[in-house]
C-alpha cells in the first residue's frame, strides 16, 4: 500500500538530516489496523532493499507535526526501527507510511 499525503504539506530530506530531528514518543498511527499495514509495509521495503537495492519513499511526523519525506533504501527492519541505507535508523513509530515506485 502506498501512501501519498498532499505534497505541498511535505517538506522533503536527505536521509542523513534524519539524525538531526526528533521524534515523538507516541505512535503517529493510531489504529491496530494501520500498524500492522505500516509493519508489513516496512519489511516488505527491507525485501525490496536487500533483494533489489530498490528505492522507496517513507513519509513521517516528526515531534513538531511536520511531515517529511525521505527517498532511501531500506535495509532492516525491528520492532522499533527502519534501517536505511549508511547506519540511519528511523523510528516506526513516527512513519506515516511508504510509497513504493
Amino acid at each position: 500500500m502506498s501512501f501519498i499525503p498532499d505534497a505541498a504539506t511535505v517538506e522533503t530530506v536527505e536521509k542523513e538530516e534524519i539524525t538531526t530531528l526528533h521524534f515523538g514518543h507516541d505512535d503517529v498511527l493510531h489504529d491496530l489496523p494501520a500498524q500492522q499495514r505500516r509493519r508489513h509495509d516496512a519489511e516488505r521495503a527491507a525485501t525490496l532493499g536487500n533483494a533489489y537495492h530498490g528505492k522507496l519513499d517513507i513519509y513521517f511526523q516528526t515531534a513538531d507535526g511536520a511531515t517529511k519525506r525521505v527517498a532511501t533504501t531500506v535495509w532492516e527492519v525491528d520492532s522499533e526501527f527502519v534501517s536505511l541505507k549508511s547506519g540511519i535508523a528511523l523510528p516506526l513509530r513516527a512513519v506515516l507510511g511508504f510509497d513504493f515506485y
